[in-house]
């Protein structure tokens, strides 16, 4: 979904490319006798604004009434779709299966069945060798109600083989339909809360995961089955923090394009969030060596024609490419060097604007307020985390509250001690409010409320003292969702040593590398 509202017909206006705004002219041109169409003088003046403004739209057109406008702008929507569509058509399957379609429509209508026969049977090839099904059981039934019409004796025991295709078809269906509604369940369930919270946040994850898993997984076969399979596994194993089943599906996922990889085109945005899982799981587990090798496939995908012609799949790429550089950064410990993408980031941020939805925004501030965080910069970090703490709405309640905590204690570094007294109390009762309050979180708020009052003598013992407890329960499974958001144990570790975040992390990346 877009961030904001805004027109439907400036946003499709907004999205053309020039190629695309030249093929519209051209074909509305050889559509009309009239070379001065009203919609195209709404189109240009709509590809001309920056933002929509309807009331200065009608100023400066003074030959479109406002009582003309709406039917106007049906009219010009449905004409930019149309050139769309003959422009695409080579380029995507649903929309030549579509065609395949319509074209044995119009050969039954003319009475010409036989014909219309031959067009299905190439339209279920195309749809069986793209695992396109729902295409595949529309030619069915159209199949089956002409056979059932007409006599066409087009084959025998014609009967008998549609209806035993069509009950295979609507089998893989259901599997289909119940796999894609546990993977998207799940999902949802993650973007509000992000990771499991407490063992009745597990546990209600568990059982819900076990009671919609209602089909025999190992006689599973269809990429479309598998590809849902696996996709509830990731995002169950995620929400779980069970980062080596994470890793072990998403894997799995990335590996059903390897198999198959004419479904890349096809399926280009599965492709993009399965690589950007497993790149995720590689993060999560700290394998250096296959996040890099990943990530250099990733980017040399992002130069593809695939990618470079489709408005969707550089969005998308731009998206999780970025959050993996990003990852990179945390991950070496070079957060100062990774501070060279936020301009990038940020430009994009705004070049999407009608298009990125607010869970990946949030995701990106928190990001880069860290890497300010990890580099020393604790105003900028503020300001970032700002961002995401006056964000209106519960979306990602997991970032709303570590947000909060990592701008408590940026404020701690900057020394604002005036404000962390109030600050302290609101995280705290945010944090409660939402049952986020773990060990870790405890630990936190209990030393900060002290830490300001204590003299520098009395203050390294107190930064120890947090760091051998928060040592002790960071193997613990119920703790690790706070030091998946935050790295307190390096903060620490940075304090004693009295260097930047990201010093201690750099040098725990060379010990390993």
């Amino acid at each position: 979904m877009p961030n904001r509202s805004t027109d439907a017909l400036f946003q499709l206006v907004k999205s053309l490319e020039k190629s695309e705004k030249r093929n519209f002219k051209l074909f509305v041109k050889r559509n009309s006798a009239s070379p001065d169409l009203k919609i195209i003088r709404l189109f240009d003046a709509l590809d001309k604004m920056n933002e929509y403004d309807e009331a200065l739209l009608l100023k400066k057109n003074k030959s479109i009434t406002k009582l003309q406008l709406s039917n106007i702008k049906a009219h010009l929507y449905r004409q930019i779709l149309d050139s769309l569509r003959l422009l695409n058509n080579e380029e995507n399957i649903d929309i030549q299966l579509h065609e395949q379609m319509d074209h044995a429509r119009i050969l039954y209508n003319k009475g010409l069945y036989l014909q219309s026969l031959k067009a299905l049977d190439r339209l279920k090839e195309q749809a069986k060798a793209h695992n396109q099904f729902t295409y595949l059981l529309q030619a069915l039934f159209f199949e089956k109600k002409i056979e059932a019409l007409h006599i066409t004796r087009s084959m025998v025991d014609r009967a008998d083989q549609l209806a035993g295709e069509a009950d295979a078809v609507n089998c893989s269906l259901t599997r289909i339909n119940r796999l894609s509604n546990l993977s998207l369940m799940l999902y949802s369930w993650y973007i509000k809360h992000g990771h499991a919270r407490n063992e009745q946040d597990e546990a209600a994850v568990k059982s819900f995961f076990a009671e919609h898993l209602t089909v025999d997984a190992k006689n599973l076969q269809g990429f479309y089955e598998l590809l849902y399979l696996y996709q509830s596994y990731c995002w169950y194993a995620f929400i779980l923090q069970d980062f080596l089943m994470y890793y072990r599906y998403a894997h799995k996922w990335l590996a059903l394009f390897d198999r198959e990889p004419f479904m890349i085109e096809v399926e280009t945005a599965h492709y993009i969030k399965g690589m950007h899982n497993l790149l995720s799981a590689h993060f999560d587990l700290q394998n250096h060596e296959k996040f890099n090798a990943l990530l250099s496939r990733f980017e040399e995908f992002a130069s593809s024609d695939i990618v470079s012609q489709s408005e969707n799949n550089r969005i998308q790429v731009f998206v999780y490419l970025q959050i993996a550089k990003l990852n990179r950064h945390f991950m070496e410990g070079t957060f100062t060097e990774g501070l060279e993408l936020v301009p990038l980031i940020e430009q994009k941020l705004k070049e999407y604007a009608l298009y990125l939805d607010r869970h990946r925004i949030l995701v990106f501030y928190y990001k880069i307020a860290s890497l300010y965080f990890g580099s020393g910069d604790y105003g900028a970090t503020v300001d970032y985390l700002n961002k995401i703490i006056n964000w209106k709405g519960n979306l990602r309640i997991d970032l709303q509250c570590y947000a909060r905590l990592l701008h408590l204690i940026a404020h701690y570094e900057l020394g604002n001690f005036s404000l962390i007294e109030h600050l302290i109390k609101s995280v705290y009762r945010f944090m409660s409010k939402m049952q986020n309050l773990s060990v870790v979180e405890e630990e936190i708020f209990g030393f900060l409320r002290h830490s300001f009052r204590l003299s520098p003598r009395q203050l390294r013992p107190a930064f120890e003292s947090l760091l051998s407890t928060l040592r002790q329960v960071e193997k613990n499974k119920s703790e690790a969702r706070a030091f998946a958001y935050l790295d307190i144990i390096s903060w620490l570790e940075s304090k004693l040593e009295n260097v930047p975040v990201q010093d201690v992390i750099r040098a725990k990346y060379l010990k390993v590398v």
